[in-house]
């Protein structure tokens, strides 16, 4: 089999959510939006579900459908993109939760599901979604007086604990729900790494179940095994792959792997990568291609069957610096080829 296999280990996400469950001081949701990071929206939901997980957040209603389809009736079912147009029927069929980012989503919401739940996000500060301390003052009394199932906001610098940015996200989410008789949340994984302060009455961990920093003590959730596909030797002078950037300086053996920026494993990776076979680390060489990537085994001293780019010698945020990104893309590129396999959960 020439595809790589891409192992997904659905117990460390529970442990990881239950350990994050652990330091928060009320209930602690899960972020699944982007199919769990990559991972398999319905594999990981349905595992945090049986853990004991009862609220779930996703980007966008079509999302959130799929996910209901995978649950079932009972779990809340928030959708950060609001009420967008076209969603009524999908928001109030399958019981999901807008989160209403501006008064356009508020008159939406009351005009096509009076009566509905719904959710409500305030912008603190960072600038992307939410109703801004001038637009809230205006439909506060009115907004409140709909019965919000829950209140947010998001924090921007949460995985940089001494930025000031934190403390005074904070003040504004106290000053902006003050009064407020309804459930607070403001905390994302690095929130609730911070301090018990930000974690008001629900956490929204993401990038902490998945194995992935500022969650320094998760547990690793993947691992990704590819095959080689051929290996050959290459003189003292000759060139490995595309426009001829890596060149051999002794006699060397390269291993071909089935597996290319593709598959999410990026075009930046190049020569600041490598892989492991049994514990031996081996250096990319030449650019990665859309399908192939080469590496130096000469040192290993074997054809290796497999390589590891990912797993117990290299975490997502590891091979995320590498490529000059965050373990976040990492895991959301990861390529639909890879066969899947799913442990524990």
């Amino acid at each position: 089999m020439s595809t790589a296999t891409l192992t997904v280990d659905l117990g460390a996400i529970v442990a990881n959510w239950r350990a994050l469950d652990a330091l928060s001081e009320g209930e602690t949701a899960a972020a699944v939006k982007a199919d769990a990071y990559g991972l398999g929206a319905d594999r990981v939901a349905r595992a945090l579900a049986r853990a004991g997980a009862r609220t779930f957040f996703v980007a966008v209603a079509e999302e959130g459908a799929a996910l209901r389809d995978a649950l079932g009736p009972g779990p809340a079912i928030y959708v950060l993109s609001g009420h967008m147009p076209g969603d009524a029927d999908m928001l109030g069929d399958l019981g999901l939760v807008p989160v209403i980012n501006s008064l356009d989503q508020m008159v939406r919401q009351v005009e096509s599901l009076p009566g509905r739940p719904f959710a409500l996000q305030l912008d603190t500060g960072m600038n992307r979604l939410g109703m801004e301390p001038s637009e809230w003052g205006a439909v506060r009394d009115i907004a409140l007086a709909q019965d919000p199932q829950l209140i947010i906001s998001h924090l921007a610098c949460a995985d940089m604990p001494d930025h000031a940015m934190n403390a005074q996200q904070l003040r504004r989410f106290m000053e902006m729900t003050e009064g407020a008789d309804c459930p607070l949340s403001l905390a994302n994984t690095g929130g609730i790494l911070l301090d018990p302060a930000y974690h008001f009455d629900l956490t929204r961990p993401g990038i902490g179940l998945y194995g992935g920093l500022p969650h320094v003590d998760a547990r690793p959730v993947v691992s990704l095994e590819i095959p080689v596909i051929q290996c050959r030797d290459v003189k003292p002078g000759e060139t490995v792959g595309y426009a001829n950037t890596w060149t051999a300086k002794r006699p060397s053996r390269i291993a071909t792997l089935a597996a290319g920026y593709a598959d999410g494993l990026f075009r930046a990776l190049g020569s600041r990568a490598q892989v492991h076979a049994e514990d031996h680390a081996l250096p990319v060489v030449g650019r990665v291609s859309m399908d192939l990537i080469g590496v130096d085994v000469t040192d290993l001293g074997f054809d290796p069957k497999t390589v590891e780019i990912l797993g117990r010698h290299q975490s997502v945020d590891s091979l995320a610096n590498a490529a000059g990104t965050i373990g976040y893309e990492v895991l959301t590129s990861l390529g639909a080829r890879y066969t899947r396999r799913y442990l524990g959960g």
